[in-house]
């Protein structure tokens, strides 16, 4: 009986096989999966890693250690732009918002989930929300700061229409923010604060003491960075005393200016077309035939 019962089964799947293969029958239809998009894995790492948890947490922990550092050594200063006599003014740091201080991956998600892109016309309805969370070890750093008697200043690529929900979503999670004078910087507030944020980092500087420039991306401690990545790579060297000193950079995989080097800041080209440009950029491994 087992025999024959096995013997029918292996009868129909062969059957089965024949038919699809002639055509006759349809194939059983394949739920279509999510789309590729390269945020996949940064979206989820900056989600749900620990690892990357771990690692901001402890970036900011460092940066405690560099403020102590900084308060006790007059002549410390982290900004290009501080000018002769900053020694006797008050301390001040400088804090990028986005990916830095306010954790945007509901947004990023959105994107990847629905095979989207980064656009004005969806972030700023995102942003009015005052949904962004804290990135961990971000407000334990600025309380500490604040306690120290520290200003701390927040230089953002955020849009000015977009100030009243940015010092909303801080507050609410308990940065200070200010009360005294206006802390929360963004871009086009004055004609000339533009994408490069030197000029921003000016006003900070012409006032106070900067001791630290804490940031995700390049432009949040030098101007110019949408340029080639030898270019790039020469703005690090340059700079090479001042990582994990003056200048602490958060990892953010999910978007910069690192990825627009890769095709020449050309955003509008076709996502296969910037993927090939990744892929013809990278080193890999050649394995022996």
């Amino acid at each position: 009986m087992t025999t024959t019962i096995k013997g029918a089964a292996a009868a129909s799947r062969l059957g089965l096989g024949i038919l699809l293969s002639a055509g006759l029958l349809a194939a059983p239809a394949l739920a279509e999966g999510p789309a590729a998009n390269d945020g996949t894995n940064a979206t989820y790492w900056m989600q749900n890693a620990v690892e990357y948890k771990a690692t901001t947490a402890a970036l900011y922990a460092l940066a405690k250690v560099r403020l102590d550092e900084a308060l006790a050594d007059p002549k410390w200063t982290a900004a290009l732009e501080q000018g002769a006599g900053y020694e006797s003014k008050p301390p001040a740091v400088i804090l990028d918002v986005d990916e830095t201080v306010l954790d945007n991956s509901l947004y990023q998600a959105w994107i990847v989930e629905n095979n989207q892109y980064y656009s004005s016309k969806t972030w700023a309805p995102f942003v009015h929300t005052e949904t962004s969370r804290p990135i961990p070890g971000s407000l334990d750093f600025i309380k500490y700061a604040d306690s120290k008697g520290v200003a701390v200043f927040y230089v953002s690529n955020r849009k000015a229409p977009e100030e009243d929900p940015t010092r909303g979503n801080l507050k609410t999670l308990g940065y200070p923010i200010g009360e005294s004078e206006d802390r929360v910087l963004l871009r086009g507030e004055k004609e000339e604060w533009t994408s490069d944020k030197g000029t921003r980092r000016a006003v900070v500087a012409e006032k106070y003491r900067v001791l630290l420039l804490l940031g995700d991306n390049l432009g949040d401690f030098v101007d110019h960075v949408d340029v080639t990545r030898e270019e790039r790579q020469k703005l690090y060297q340059d700079n090479m005393a001042r990582w994990g000193r003056e200048w602490i950079m958060l990892p953010n995989p999910s978007y910069g200016s690192w990825e627009g080097a890769a095709f020449g800041f050309n955003w509008g080209a076709p996502a296969e077309e910037k993927r090939r440009m990744k892929f013809d950029i990278m080193d890999d491994w050649k394995p022996a035939n």
